[in-house]
């Protein structure tokens, strides 16, 4: 999907340091070319559609031509980029190590070396043992301007390595298998693969595939060896994805056929790899379901009877809708994400006035309770658990004042331990910042949460610099994270914030829908309303704000920038939806089929008219707009460089500010920017070195 929760993450630290002047190089101008699509009796003309063609001259030369003019606008800030690089880097701990994890008799953790942009994944037999370092990223990434490690799946026996690698930033992954005793690959190798399961025989894989519009449609088995794959079950409704995971028990192979809208899951016995999958509720309009399975039970969490969801169970040999038992009832104040099933307990992921929360229940008693949070306006949510048989559980924790921390709860004692909590270097202390939840009224009364944070010397007595940030789409919840890079804002004295606008899913199914196709415009004015409301309640001015949305958030961006442009000062759009109509209307296009649920399809009259109402490509108009910085990337799969860069042409032609817009454009890269972790913090400090400037505070 066009989402970043992939994405959030690396979004967190890309949102922003003397002010810009535009006329230090001179902007290119792309060229005009008319391309005129008939639809419902109307004649839509797009001057820039030439920019799709990715193979030609002209348009490599226009990229980089609006790189060498960004290049050109941002020289000024070069030395405050490298300070905020600086600044950054000097907090984060670059030889690491995440929390070592058992796994079938080994301990599994990844770790960092200075000066490496990437991990190196490594396992011991005890913890006092010898190291063994099974997957070296670095050594795969040598030599390449992009890499992404996908998949890394050990085998049963713990004596075989599957692993995917992209080296494009196109979600191209490429499989291969390693032999972890001999250190050797092996012969099998196999193209375009997106996920992969063991089976318990240690020889044969499950693995999917996708269309030639990036959709996720096959799902295979290979046996090692035989040098050829058998189709496991193939889904031909384009709006469907397909997806394969496993029960926490490794019993089973769980196969998911999708939609926005509603779904169909599968199970193949993974100790009978060469069975056929059995389906347990065939596809019904409007009916979302999981599960996960232990001792012959299945535990389906569904919203056949509440949009907030329930949890039935069913028996594994008769699991059709009609035999599902109530276990935990549809509840108006808590939604119900979904249950993991340990030996002795299932674990419970709710939402609750916005925000996560883990429960715990006992098969035994019966009871159940909610893990303890320091802070509810947070982010919880479990950490590795690969063993079925245990009495405690890794959960990850963090909020906008706490850094990253993993913990280890004990469900008998019902305490909790932190395994550990992400260094940040400099002397940062969680007591010198403070957060808080506001409630903004939206256009129709609705109550959107913002969650906000800033140091604890910014002073609410004045207006202050102020960064918004929001995504809402895909039901996608933007709950509070921690960021080593927003510090270079809240300690120069900027205030951040996040509208938790409708679209999103902080308040369950119906929070989603009511910012979708026929109500998308509700996400737009919620954001709108939100940063009307910060202005109001005194945080800010609108000549003191900027904004920042990705992917879908980027759409965000572009919605609100044609219909308030006077919203704020300074906008950065990271890789934007921008192009909705012409997008939605090319079904060769990766994503849009399946997103015709989401948007609407174009094709459909109503759907068009609707959609035409907010489609920031097609709805920019001769106006002021606000400081502007676009990002794209050539090999973005997800939102491909030709949305951003025909907005960025069609803004330059139309607006009548002579404000900054500049567009910057990965040459080598996909949809989350720069893949190493030392090069994505130059990218964080150029986005940082714009909003700072471009907000008064590059001498702070």
């Amino acid at each position: 999907m066009r989402s970043i929760f992939s994405a959030l993450t690396l979004l967190s630290i890309t949102l922003s340091g003397a002010q810009l002047n535009p006329a230090a190089g001179v902007p290119p101008v792309a060229k005009k070319i008319p391309s005129v699509t008939k639809l419902h009796g109307l004649e839509l003309v797009d001057n820039y559609a030439w920019l799709k063609n990715k193979t030609s001259k002209d348009t490599i030369n226009y990229l980089k031509a609006e790189n060498a003019y960004t290049d050109k606008v941002m020289a000024p800030t070069k030395r405050l980029q490298e300070s905020l690089y600086q600044e950054m880097l000097g907090r984060i701990q670059e030889d690491d190590q995440d929390v070592p994890i058992f796994d079938r008799g080994y301990w599994y953790y990844t770790r960092t070396a200075k000066g490496k942009e990437y991990g190196i994944h490594c396992r011991k037999t005890s913890m006092a043992g010898r190291e063994e370092i099974f997957l070296d990223e670095n050594k795969l990434a040598k030599g390449k301007k992009f890499f992404d490690l996908g998949e890394v799946a050990i085998s049963p026996n713990g004596k075989l390595l599957a692993c995917t690698t992209d080296t494009t930033g196109f979600r191209e992954y490429q499989l291969t298998i390693k032999d972890l005793v001999s250190g050797k690959n092996l012969k099998d190798k196999i193209g375009k693969v997106l996920q992969v399961e063991w089976a318990t025989d240690n020889k044969t894989i499950f693995y999917v595939t996708e269309d030639a519009a990036k959709r996720w449609n096959k799902v295979w088995r290979y046996k090692l060896g035989s040098g050829k794959s058998e189709l496991v079950y193939e889904e031909t409704d384009e709006i469907y994805n397909l997806a394969i995971g496993g029960t926490t028990d490794r019993r089973y192979l769980i196969l998911e056929s999708g939609s926005k809208d509603a779904n169909e899951l599968r199970i193949l016995d993974l100790r009978k790899p060469t069975s056929e999958p059995t389906i347990i509720q065939p596809r019904k309009d409007n009916l979302l379901y999981s599960m996960d399975h232990r001792n012959g039970l299945l535990y389906i969490t569904t919203n056949d009877k509440g949009s907030n969801f329930r949890v039935v169970t069913a028996p594994v040999g008769n699991p059709a809708q009609e035999n599902w038992k109530e276990l935990i009832p549809e509840r108006p104040e808590t939604v119900i994400n979904g249950v993991l099933t340990f030996r002795d307990f299932m674990v419970i992921s709710v939402r609750s006035g916005g925000f996560t929360q883990l429960h715990v229940k006992s098969y035994e008693t019966g009871k159940r309770f909610a893990l303890p949070m320091a802070d509810p306006v947070a982010d919880i949510g479990l950490y590795r658990n690969p063993e079925y048989n245990t009495k405690s559980i890794n959960y990850a924790y963090q909020s906008l004042t706490t850094p990253g921390s993993i913990y280890r709860f004990d469900v008998r004692s019902r305490k909790s331990v932190v395994l550990k909590q992400n260094k940040v270097k400099g002397g940062y202390k969680p007591s010198d910042y403070v957060s808080e939840l506001q409630w903004a009224a939206a256009t129709d009364g609705t109550k959107i949460p913002i969650s906000i944070v800033r140091k604890k010397t910014t002073s609410l007595t004045k207006p202050n610099p102020l960064m918004l940030f929001a995504y809402g789409s895909y039901g996608a919840s933007t709950d509070p994270w921690f960021s080593i890079g927003r510090l270079n804002l809240l300690n120069r004295g900027m205030i951040f914030a996040i509208a938790h606008i409708r679209g999103g899913g902080e308040f369950g199914r119906k929070w989603y829908e009511d910012g979708k196709m026929f109500n998308k415009m509700n996400t737009f004015t919620d954001f709108i309303d939100c940063g009307d409301y910060l202005v109001k309640k005194g945080y800010t001015k609108h000549t003191m704000m900027a904004m920042n949305g990705g992917s879908a958030g980027g759409l965000l961006m572009g919605a609100v920038l044609n219909m308030r442009p006077d919203l704020v000062k300074a906008c950065i759009a990271d890789v934007p939806f921008v192009d909705v109509i012409n997008t939605m209307l090319d079904e060769s296009l990766p994503l849009t089929v399946g997103e015709f649920i989401e948007w609407g399809n174009p094709k459909v009259k109503e759907q068009y008219e609707y959609m035409a109402q907010y489609s920031p490509y097609d709805n920019i108009k001769a106006q002021p707009y606000p400081d502007l910085l676009i990002t794209t990337s050539l090999n973005d799969s997800q939102v491909l460089y030709h949305e951003p860069a025909k907005w960025c042409a069609k803004l330059r032609a139309l607006k009548t500010s002579k404000n900054v817009l500049m567009l910057r454009c990965n040459m080598d890269a996909g949809h989350g920017g720069a893949s190493g972790r030392y090069s994505s913090l130059r990218e964080t400090a150029i986005d940082q070195a714009f909003i700072l400037s471009q907000l008064g505070l590059a001498n702070r």
